[in-house]
């Protein structure tokens, strides 16, 4: 249980208590983009749009949002997506896409589907130097992760996440404040409001 502002409507920031604080916290508190960095998300679900709002807070100035279904892109600029890769439009894999488009590979990436591929791709994607890649997805159990040392050895980062590096007893009422301040847009997240006697 969390202590969280009594002023805050509860059919709003209890959209806080999963997903949404997996994606932000991934990009603030793990990812943690400097100002003017680009940023790739893999995965435009709700815990990728969120990591693309924590990457809009943080004041990252390229989004870079993949996903093989193009029908999210324009939702997606909503969370601060600026421009999109769609895999399944290039012949050659969509990290060497990316490293085309930003100069030898993005600051930091964000994967938020649980496709190996798509962590694999996340990883070697990200900058020789001072790239950074978190992943956020589950993957499948018998799923292993491929790449050659040289990619850490040339100084790149992989870091894993769960549920964002919140603690939620202490830090999900910050979270919640960050929506009082109107800092982050919880309604953007929410597309229904439903009574209980119309949940199947």
């Amino acid at each position: 249980v969390a202590k969280i502002n009594p002023q805050a409507p509860l059919d709003k920031v209890c959209v806080l208590s999963c997903g949404i604080s997996t994606g932000l916290g991934a990009s603030i508190n793990v990812a943690k983009p400097p100002k003017g960095s680009t940023v790739a998300i893999f995965g435009l679900g709700a815990v990728g749009l969120a990591a693309a709002e924590g990457a809009r807070i943080a004041g990252a100035s390229r989004i870079i949002g993949v996903d093989l279904n193009p029908s999210r892109f324009e939702e997606a600029r909503m969370f601060g997506c600026t421009e999109f890769v769609n895999p399944k439009d290039h012949s050659k894999p969509v990290q060497e896409v990316l490293a085309e488009m930003t100069n030898g590979g993005v600051d930091r990436s964000v994967e938020c589907t649980g496709n190996i591929n798509a962590m694999i791709q996340a990883f070697e994607c990200v900058h020789d130097g001072w790239g950074v890649a978190v992943l956020v997805g589950v993957p499948h159990k018998d799923a292993e992760f491929k790449t050659h040392p040289m990619n850490f050895l040339n100084e790149r980062t992989l870091k894993g996440t769960f549920f964002g590096n919140y603690k939620p007893r202490t830090d999900l009422p910050n979270v919640v404040e960050l929506y009082m301040k109107k800092e982050l847009e919880v309604e953007k997240f929410i597309t229904h409001s439903v009574p209980f006697a119309e949940i199947n």
